[in-house]
């Protein structure tokens, strides 16, 4: 869903330079008359996504997470997050879905919830021994599933892929 990349944002120049001059001409690339869901843009990026979860969550059965579940883990690991608040801000969804997707982690025993000693209403994460076995799993997972799907792709249209992405990424910071 949102720990693809497991990295800071890359800062992005949303009007790279061609030949020296911004790039500043806007194309209309849908219209709502001729609009068809299976060639639009989102769909494509919405089914790889899909795909990267899939393969994933095979890649994540030995070690009984799913794919939704490596992320906080990964996230607590890299040291992004110790409270349920951070790390749904981080991960980019609401409180309450992180809640319970770390209420099922720390059942499996990978994290513990810890009274912060000076604030007492505060409650902070931490990963415990088979959590932190099973953090330092993941990245080798993800660099395999990752590779996978970028099977056949060249170092230049991978550099591409990452610039589009970006790009794209960027272009959704900005009103409609």
């Amino acid at each position: 869903m949102y720990y693809v990349c497991m990295t800071p944002n890359t800062p992005f120049d949303p009007a790279p330079e061609t030949d020296g001059k911004p790039a500043t001409e806007s194309h209309t690339f849908y219209d709502g008359a001729g609009y068809k869901g299976e060639s639009s843009v989102g769909w494509m990026l919405k089914r790889a996504h899909n795909s990267l979860l899939r393969s994933m969550d095979l890649r994540m059965q030995p070690y009984d997470l799913t794919a939704m579940q490596w992320g906080p883990l990964m996230l607590l690991a890299k040291g992004r997050c110790d409270t349920v608040a951070g790390c749904a801000r981080e991960a980019d969804i609401d409180a309450s879905a992180m809640t319970r997707m770390l209420d099922r982690l720390e059942t499996k025993g990978l994290i513990q919830r810890i009274r912060n000693e000076t604030d007492r209403r505060v409650v902070n994460l931490a990963l415990t021994e088979a959590g932190r076995d099973a953090a330092a799993q993941i990245p080798k997972e993800l660099a395999r599933v990752l590779n996978h799907h970028l099977r056949g792709f060249t170092p230049e249209e991978f550099e591409t892929l990452k610039t589009l992405l970006l790009r794209f990424e960027a272009n959704g910071a900005d009103p409609v």
